[in-house]
C-alpha cells in the first residue's frame, strides 16, 4: 500500500511541475519523496515528503520512545501515555526529517530551504497528527490529493503514474458520468 500511495503522491507532484526522486536509500534509512520545482522568477521550491498510508491503522505513526523499548516495550505498542506519545513523535520527526545524512543530501541536491511534509490516510490518533504539526511538519491527506488528481486541473495532464490515478479515481469518474 505504501508504495502505491507514494506513486500517487509522486504523480500529483509531477503534474504540478515538480521534478521528483522517490525511495532514496541512505543506509538503513529512506526518504520517500524529494520534489523540486523552479518557478518563473527562478525561485526554487524544495519539498521533503514522507508518506504513511494505512487503510486500517493498528498503531501510531511514531514508535514508542527508545527508552521504553529498552525496558521491553514493543516499538509499535498501541498503549502509550501522553508523555510517551510526545517523546515518540519527537524521535520520529528527528529520524524522518532532521537526520544529518538526509539534510546533507538535500542540501547537496538543492542548497535551499526544504519543507517537511507528511501525507497520511487513516490514522489511529489525531492527537498524534497534531503533535507532528507542532514540530513544523505540514500534514496533507491522501484523499485530498486523490481528489485533486481526479479534478485534473494541472499544467501537466499526466505523468508516469497516470494509470494508477485512473484506477484510483475510476469510481468517481463513472459516478460523474451517471453510469
Amino acid at each position: 500500500m505504501a508504495l502505491l500511495a507514494e506513486e500517487l503522491v509522486e504523480e500529483w507532484l509531477n503534474r504540478q511541475g515538480y521534478f521528483t526522486i522517490r525511495g532514496i536509500r541512505l543506509g538503513v534509512d529512506e526518504i520517500d519523496l524529494l520534489a523540486v520545482k523552479i518557478h518563473s522568477n527562478s525561485e526554487i521550491e524544495c519539498r521533503h515528503i514522507e508518506v504513511q498510508a494505512s487503510m486500517r491503522p493498528m498503531s501510531y505513526i511514531s514508535n514508542v520512545p527508545k527508552a521504553a523499548q529498552k525496558q521491553g516495550r514493543a516499538a509499535n505498542s498501541a498503549k502509550r501515555s501522553d508523555e510517551e506519545l510526545n517523546l515518540g513523535v519527537e524521535e520520529w520527526v528527528a529520524k524522518k526529517f532532521r537526520k544529518n545524512s538526509k539534510v546533507q543530501l538535500m542540501t547537496q541536491l538543492a542548497p535551499a530551504q526544504w519543507s517537511s511534509e507528511l501525507v497520511i490516510n487513516n490514522v489511529k490518533s489525531e492527537m498524534e497528527v497534531d503533535l507532528i504539526r507542532r514540530h513544523g511538519i505540514k500534514v496533507l491527506r491522501l484523499a485530498d490529493i486523490a481528489t485533486e488528481l481526479n479534478n485534473n486541473e494541472f499544467p501537466i495532464r499526466s505523468a508516469s503514474g497516470a494509470d494508477l490515478v485512473e484506477l484510483v479515481t475510476m469510481g468517481r469518474t463513472i459516478e460523474s458520468r451517471g453510469c
